[in-house]
């Protein structure tokens, strides 16, 4: 078995035990970026350097005997929202392209101090406004699985990088699905945990209501292991929670006997494809054969996730981006003619189409005349959704239901139907809406050769319940990897021996090696719209 194979536990018990180095797997991983990047695209900043320093310290600490956890030398990929010190963070953002913060966020910096290696800066959604990872201002990331479809967002350059093994785990964002959709596509498991159980502190906001870290990995293991690491009680973070019941390693447990599992009725309806419901009810008759207690109900109110959620986010991405203009940090028009000439051309030149479409609707929404009939409604239906829940959970343990309602669309279908794209949100927005934790991992491909996702929703700080279910599920079937070796054949835009991964800070917007004919197409799309706001 390559180290690459290993899941990110399994490779630190082995480089514990000396098998294994942390230099060792540091140079694996390295190696295999240099072979997919230019033709995935999953990272924007690589410091090679910098991670082999990492690794080689890392590894000394770990031979005295000052770093023995679990998570110890294994290389981590980081996404690009979330505040590194001395390496870029650029939220896929030309406003915030060459930005690099003098501080670390509170997540990474837990993950430091477990002994973790920084790989680099995954690619995303700009600013985490997306669902494909196509709005990125540095190109587009491919699902290695099919590279003509999208890996999902906006956590999609995390999700593709743990799937290519371009990473043995990573962190991820999630404001509306966006480490548990892109995880179900990419075939890797992801867990959102309840609000206020991981730090903000760093994160770039985009829905600060809506917004929490998780991990992405390769199993169930690795996703409890990462969560237990990463969670803490902040006072840099006014929204982070004090919790004793950290320990999610213990529901690590294969049994679901009595454990009482509810399908909504109305995630199973019009606009789910068939595959997909087929894999979900399959995983939830393995689920009832291993002892659960299985049964439908009726959620109520899911139509109203989807408006609620994009006024109730767009609102807030509108306040929280205001900060972004071009006065003390970030990107600056050139050309201008007062203050507030500098302001608007900044802005116009520094976001993307999607980054504008939500700030104008946020701003639309919040505007006088409009405040009540928009945004108070939506804080209302947040309340009735959180009560739907509430019913729920009085019955059940455990919501089971499908993360997205069909496998990975082809690249530039959802781009060209924001409203489509918005609609493929409608099984996990409504879990950010209610602060709850939930957990995607793989139960099946579809006829396409891609990747199914299950989603297991849980009660507010019930994480232990939602990875005991999802354990017990995992343990029936193997993960399974996307096939990378037509990537690296002879004459293929993946061969080894491909571009040198960036620099961190490095001026070119593709610095991971991303595909130049993307980033000038995304840069073309970017003028005509500026063309058209202007």
């Amino acid at each position: 078995m390559s180290i690459l194979d290993l899941t990110a536990v399994a490779l630190g018990k082995k480089i514990r035990s000396g098998e294994v180095t942390s230099p060792e797997a540091a140079k694996a991983v390295l190696a295999r970026m240099k072979a997919l990047e230019p033709v995935l695209n999953c990272y924007v900043t690589i410091d090679e350097e910098q991670t082999l320093e990492q690794a080689a310290r890392v590894q000394k600490e770990i031979e005295e005997g000052r770093l023995t956890g679990p998570l110890a030398g294994v290389p981590v990929a980081v996404k690009d929202n979330l505040c590194t010190e001395g390496m870029r963070t650029t939220c896929c953002s030309r406003i915030l392209e060459n930005f690099t913060p003098a501080y670390t966020a509170e997540a990474v910096e837990n993950l430091k101090k477990a002994g973790a290696v920084i790989l680099g800066k995954t690619n995303m959604d700009e600013f985490a406004m997306g669902s494909t990872t196509e709005t990125s201002a540095f190109g587009v990331t491919r699902n290695p699985w099919n590279l003509d479809h999208v890996p999902g967002g906006s956590s999609g350059g995390s999700c593709a990088a743990v799937a290519a093994g371009e990473a043995f785990y990573a962190l991820g964002s999630d404001t509306g699905g966006s480490i548990r959709q892109p995880s179900a596509f990419c075939g890797v498991t992801g867990i959102k945990p309840t609000y206020g159980t991981v730090s903000r502190y760093g994160l770039i906001a985009y829905g600060s209501s809506l917004d929490q870290i998780g991990p992405v990995a390769k199993d169930v293991t690795d996703c409890a292991t990462i969560l237990e690491a990463v969670s803490s009680c902040d006072k840099k973070d006014s929204t982070s929670m004090e919790r004793k019941d950290l320990d999610f390693t213990s529901a690590l447990v294969e049994d679901v006997r009595g454990l009482r599992i509810g399908i909504p009725r109305d995630y199973f309806g019009e606009g789910l494809d068939s595959e997909v419901k087929e894999a979900v009810l399959k995983a939830a008759q393995v689920l009832a054969a291993k002892g659960a207690v299985v049964e439908e109900f009726d959620l109520s109110l899911v139509e109203y996730a989807i408006p609620a959620y994009y006024v109730i986010a767009s609102a807030e991405a509108s306040s929280n981006l205001s900060r972004f203009d071009g006065v003390k940090y970030g990107y600056r028009t050139r050309e201008y003619e007062g203050l507030h000439s500098m302001y608007k051309k900044s802005r116009s030149q520094g976001f993307g189409p999607e980054v504008k479409r939500r700030i104008m609707l946020g701003s639309f929404v919040l505007s006088s005349g409009y405040y009540d009939a928009y945004y108070l409604k939506a804080l209302r239906t947040k309340a009735l959704i959180k009560q739907a829940f509430d019913r729920a959970f009085a019955r059940f343990d455990v919501i089971l239901g499908p993360a997205a309602p069909t496998t990975a669309p082809r690249l530039g279908e959802s781009l060209s139907d924001p409203l489509k794209m918005y609609l493929g949100d409608i099984y996990t927005i409504s879990v950010n809406l209610a602060g709850l934790p939930a957990m995607t991992l793989p139960c099946g491909i579809g006829s396409k050769g891609l990747p199914i996702g299950l989603q297991l929703i849980g009660d507010c700080f019930q994480e232990k319940k939602i990875i005991r279910a999802a354990y017990t599920y995992e343990r029936t079937r193997s993960y399974q990897a996307p096939a990378l070796d037509g990537y690296l054949a002879a004459g293929q835009p993946g061969a080894a021996g491909g571009s040198e991964p960036g620099a961190a800070g490095g001026g070119c917007p593709g610095a991971a090696g991303g595909s130049e004919p993307e980033a000038a197409e995304t840069s073309r799309q970017a003028a005509a719209t500026e063309q058209e706001v202007q």
